[in-house]
């Protein structure tokens, strides 16, 4: 019934081009995948058993390397992207090696004070980032010519984008996916579960936390460079403290526990919002309640709260249907 859930949500993602006119809602989708893509390897460093609060940081980080190069430099975002996401990637290990031993609370302070560090940097190289006046005129993603068909140009329509988006996700999460079901993944959620036993059975802990950490940052940083070169405007604001509580809050509503929490959580908690616009003004605190909702009556999350439904009716299904005695 999941996978068929998840068949049927992919048909949907497909079909919203041509279900939905709104270039608006349009834009919320692509916006949504890219936070998609940003809560899920979120998710990979929470189940080493790290709380980062700088996610949204590396975000950042990987947004501003790819728009310099594309813009300074003259690459084509094709190639400044890939190296958004390494140099996230690169600043998470250098960060993550001295911390890996550091571990609960301590460690989510240290990753605060990087993520606001990283957030200030981006004010001082002026000449660059243009501070906090943002930087303008970043290149949008280069037109792809099909033989014998046609060009994919995305300037001028949101669709190209849209599927460029779809597919990048799609791609994210199956790596992500297959990671945390490998060995590694199992070995992630050991230390995360205890660290004296995963250790003490030969598990490199301090490793395996800073690998999280590196496969986390790196597909953040992906995320950032593609929102870059969609919005072609950035602003450091948009990668600051509030927007890494966001991709927690994201996750943990989700459900931390399942795969398909972040995907649930970031799909919920954007695209409601959207929804009922009128009330953007109480965002703060309908976030809030659903938290506290959350903490109290569904400490598993969302994805958790379905999956225990789907106990219930199965149970309800059995206990009606008439037993054979001959």
């Amino acid at each position: 019934m999941k996978t068929a859930g998840f068949a049927g949500f992919l048909i949907l993602l497909f079909l919203a081009p041509l279900l939905v006119e709104s270039f608006y809602y349009l834009h919320t989708f692509i916006i949504t995948l890219i936070y998609t893509i940003a809560a899920c390897s979120l998710r990979t460093i929470l189940i080493s058993g790290q709380i980062s609060i700088a996610h949204a940081a590396f975000m950042g980080l990987g947004a501003y390397v790819s728009s310099v190069f594309a813009k300074e430099f003259g690459w084509t975002p094709w190639l400044s992207m890939p190296l958004g996401g390494i140099s996230a990637m690169v600043v998470g290990v250098l960060v993550g090696y001295p911390l890996s031993r550091v571990r609960a609370i301590y460690f989510s302070m240290v990753s605060l004070f990087v993520g606001l560090a990283i957030v200030a940097l981006m004010g001082v190289f002026q000449k660059y980032t243009g501070g906090d006046i943002g930087l303008i005129g970043i290149p949008p993603l280069p037109s792809i010519p099909i033989p014998g068909l046609a060009v994919i140009n995305f300037l001028g329509s949101k669709v190209p984008y849209y599927y460029f988006f779809l597919l990048l996700t799609i791609f994210s999460l199956l790596v992500l996916h297959s990671l945390e079901n490998s060995r590694i993944g199992m070995s992630w959620k050991a230390i995360s579960q205890s660290y004296l036993v995963a250790s003490s059975v030969g598990i490199n802990e301090a490793g395996l936390r800073v690998l999280a950490l590196a496969v986390g940052c790196f597909f953040a940083g992906i995320a950032g460079a593609g929102y870059a070169h969609y919005n072609m405007v950035l602003t450091r604001s948009s990668f600051g403290f509030l927007a890494s509580v966001n991709l927690l809050i994201y996750v943990l509503v989700g459900g931390s526990g399942s795969f398909a929490g972040p995907i649930i959580g970031t799909w919920v908690l954007v695209i409601v919002p959207e929804i009922f616009r009128w009330l953007k003004a109480f965002a703060p605190f309908i976030f809030g309640g659903i938290m506290l909702l959350v903490a109290f009556f569904v400490p598993q999350g969302i994805a958790g709260l379905l999956d225990v439904l789907k106990t219930k009716f199965v149970q309800l299904r059995d206990r009606k249907r008439p037993v054979d005695v001959s």
